[in-house]
C-alpha cells in the first residue's frame, strides 16, 4: 500500500480525486486483507498494484470528477463463472476479494464463463455506485461505450449513460419524496466504516466533532469482526454537498482504512422552533408538521437551564409546562 499511495501522491491531479483513488485502493486493501486473514499494511496488490489497473481507478476517478453526478445506479453485477488464473493460483469465479467487494451489492453469475468482474472493477462500482438497480426514469443527453479485448458470447461492453429528471421507474413524481432541493433535506448520505482498533474516547471525540462539524446525525454500533473482535460501527448522515468534508474528516479522525456509502430519499416534517411563555420563564418548543401530523416537544436545553436554576426534576418541570399548556392531566 505505501509503494501505491507513493505513486499516487505524485500524480499531477487534483487532491479530491487524489483522495478517491486512495479511498478505492483502501477498499482493495481492506478486502485482500480480510481474505488473507493478515495486516493492511502487509498486503500485496498483484494483479491490482500494476500500473494498469492504477490507470484504470485513476482514469475513472477523474471522469468522475469532471461529470460530478449527482446520483449513480448500475445494473446488479454480472460477475461470470468458473476459475481464473491468477498470482494465488487458481481461484473460484468471482475472486475471493471480488466477492469480499461485492458483500451487500446486487450480483448474479450469468451465463459467460470466466470472470466478467474484477476486485478493480467491483471496488469501483462499491465506491462510486448509490444503487443497484434497473436504469431509472430520465432523459438520457449523453452514452459512452469501453470495449473490453476479451472475445465473450455477449458483447464485452460497460455502458454509461447520463441523464436528467431522475425518478424511480414505474412510480409517479408526486409518490416520492421530495429530490434534492435548494438545501438538500430530502436527499442523504450514510457515510459508515468498521473500526475496531480505536479508544472509546477516541470514538466519543470523533461522534461530538461530527455533529459539531453539520452532520444531520451520528450513530455508533457494536459489532462482531474478523478473528471475533468487538469492533464499533460509526455513521454519518450528511448532506450531499458535505460528504468530501466528512469523509476527510472520518479518515483523520479514526482509524478506518475505507468507508462505505450510501445515498437515501427521506420523508421529513416541517420543523420549526416558537418561543413561549411560562411560569418557568420563556422556553422554546420545536414542532413538526406534516402528513397529517403535529408533535411539539419542548428543547431539551431550555428544560436542563430550568432544572439547574430551580434545582428540581425534569420530569417535574415537564409536568408543569404541560399542566400550562393542555390544562391538567386526566390520568
Amino acid at each position: 500500500m505505501d509503494h501505491i499511495v507513493h505513486t499516487i501522491d505524485h500524480m499531477p491531479i487534483e487532491d479530491r480525486v487524489r483522495r478517491k483513488i486512495k479511498d478505492i485502493y483502501g477498499l482493495i486493501a481492506e478486502a485482500e486483507s480480510h481474505v488473507h486473514g493478515m495486516d493492511v499494511s502487509s498486503v500485496h496488490f498483484h494483479e491490482v498494484g500494476e500500473k494498469d489497473a492504477l490507470a484504470d481507478i485513476a482514469g475513472v476517478c477523474i471522469l468522475m470528477d469532471m461529470l460530478s453526478p449527482d446520483l449513480v445506479t448500475a445494473t446488479p453485477v454480472c460477475t461470470g463463472y468458473g476459475k481464473v488464473r491468477c498470482a494465488h493460483g487458481i481461484l473460484p469465479v468471482p475472486a475471493p476479494a471480488t466477492a469480499r467487494l461485492l458483500d451487500g451489492i446486487s450480483a448474479y453469475s450469468g451465463n459467460i464463463e470466466g470472470e466478467l468482474c474484477t476486485p478493480t472493477g467491483a471496488a469501483l462500482v462499491r465506491y462510486f455506485v448509490d444503487s443497484f438497480e434497473g436504469m431509472p426514469v430520465m432523459t438520457v443527453q449523453r452514452t459512452g461505450y469501453g470495449m473490453g479485448s476479451k472475445d465473450l458470447p455477449a458483447a464485452n461492453t460497460v455502458r454509461a449513460m447520463l441523464g436528467e429528471g431522475f425518478t424511480k421507474a414505474g412510480t409517479a413524481g408526486h409518490d416520492e419524496p421530495a429530490r434534492d432541493n435548494d438545501d438538500g433535506k430530502n436527499v442523504v448520505t450514510v457515510l459508515s466504516c468498521n473500526v475496531d482498533d480505536i479508544t472509546a474516547e477516541a470514538v466519543s471525540y470523533a461522534t461530538d466533532l461530527f455533529i459539531r462539524e453539520g452532520a444531520l446525525d451520528v450513530y455508533t454500533l457494536n459489532i462482531g469482526m474478523k478473528k471475533g473482535r468487538q469492533g464499533i460501527m460509526i455513521n454519518v448522515m450528511c448532506r450531499m454537498d458535505d460528504v468530501e468534508k466528512f469523509v476527510q474528516l472520518m479518515f483523520r479522525h479514526t482509524s478506518t482504512l475505507g468507508i462505505r456509502r450510501q445515498r437515501f430519499d427521506r420523508y421529513v416534517l416541517d420543523r420549526r422552533i416558537e418561543k413561549v411563555s411560562s411560569s418557568y420563564g420563556d422556553v422554546r418548543v420545536k414542532i413538526s408538521e406534516g402528513y397529517g401530523i403535529t408533535r411539539r416537544k419542548y428543547e431539551y436545553d431550555d428544560i436542563c437551564r430550568i432544572a439547574d436554576e430551580k434545582g428540581i426534576s425534569i420530569d417535574e418541570i415537564m409536568k408543569d409546562l404541560n399542566g400550562e399548556m393542555y390544562g391538567p392531566s386526566t390520568d
